[in-house]
């Protein structure tokens, strides 16, 4: 996982990631990594969605890549 500056990302960031989090079509792009609604996050996220650029800053990570594996 990418290195976050911690003092860029405040609270209203973290309840905006969480939301992307939460979101059903995110949420599908990043378990199923393919079809319709992945190509539409990958699309829209860094230009559109305020929700995935927030996720990017608080995660180090685009909306629609795969959540890390522990």
């Amino acid at each position: 996982m990418a290195i976050v500056d911690e003092s860029r990302v405040t609270d209203l960031d973290r309840r905006m990631a969480q939301r992307c989090m939460d979101c059903v079509v995110c949420s599908h792009a990043r378990r199923k990594q393919r079809g319709f609604l992945f190509w539409f996050v990958n699309r829209v996220e860094s230009s559109v969605c305020p929700y995935c650029k927030a996720y990017e800053r608080v995660y180090g990570r685009k909306a629609h890549e795969p959540l890390p594996e522990h």
